[in-house]
């Protein structure tokens, strides 16, 4: 089965122009509701975009066994955290959902069996970010699940099946930190930067800049650096979701590209 295979929904969309792709270091949830130079640089990536026919999102905080797909037609806006102020739980992002969408991917993509899903909606790892892109909340948005048993290499051969929807006026996201290490924050110091997760954040920019594939697929092994970067995948893979949908065509823009309270990468990047 082959890509061209996406035709339910795509036939109904007219063929455009390649939309880019973006992957998002979205940080604290409180960004959904602070003005900083990270919101700022969201809000002009979207400024700057095409308006999508439609959003699929791969956010770090919807993580299953086996890969699932938002299918409903108003999804709920999840707010998937504790000890905010309340004006935070106050934020509601109505987007419509796209179960047409949802149904295409379930039936059409090759190698992957996707389910759908009408318990889940938007979590913050989606709609604090999206919310700065598109405030009007008008484009319709699916979530697309980290399936915690697919390799980094297995997530990457996922996306590329998402390729053709680029011409069809989906934007893909994928949103998570590629630094993330919650245990060592240094919450009295918003400007700090430790030395390893220096490294990590730089060797991460010269992979995805020379399409080094193979060290990005085992970017949590290369060292003990890397590892305390990236203890966990769940907020890495997401960028492996925008890096696979690349062409030799692409270019690739870094933005936000600053480490907070010593672990935490905000590194950004859109791809066409």
């Amino acid at each position: 089965m082959q890509i061209n295979r996406l035709q339910s929904f795509s036939a109904t969309l007219p063929h455009t122009d390649k939309m880019p792709v973006l992957f998002l270091g979205h940080g604290s949830p409180m960004n959904a509701i602070e003005e900083n130079n990270f919101v700022k640089e969201w809000r002009k990536t979207g400024q700057s975009l095409p308006t999508p026919k439609a959003i699929i999102c791969i956010s770090a905080h919807w993580e299953t066994r086996g890969t699932r797909v938002t299918s409903v037609s108003h999804p709920k806006t999840i707010h998937d955290f504790k000890g905010f102020p309340p004006a935070l739980f106050d934020v509601q992002y109505p987007a419509p959902g796209a179960p047409d969408l949802a149904k295409e991917l379930s039936d059409s993509l090759n190698e992957t069996t996707i389910e759908l899903d009408k318990t889940w909606g938007l979590d913050h790892g989606a709609w604090s970010v999206i919310k700065a892109l598109f405030p009007a909340a008008e484009v319709p948005i699916i979530e697309l699940s980290i399936d915690i048993h697919k390799s980094p290499k297995e997530h990457y051969e996922l996306a590329k099946e998402l390729q053709y929807l680029r011409y069809k006026g989906v934007l893909i996201i994928g949103s998570g930190n590629i630094v993330h290490n919650l245990r060592m924050m240094d919450w009295q110091k918003p400007d700090l930067d430790y030395d390893w997760a220096i490294e990590a954040n730089e060797d991460f920019k010269d992979a995805l800049l020379d399409d080094r594939r193979e060290k990005l697929f085992n970017f949590q092994c290369l060292s003990i650096h890397h590892q305390l970067s990236v203890p966990s995948l769940e907020h890495y893979l997401p960028s492996l979701y925008a890096y696979a949908l690349r062409d030799e065509r692409d270019d690739i823009r870094l933005f936000n590209d600053k480490l907070i309270y010593g672990s935490i990468g905000m590194l950004s990047f859109q791809i066409g």
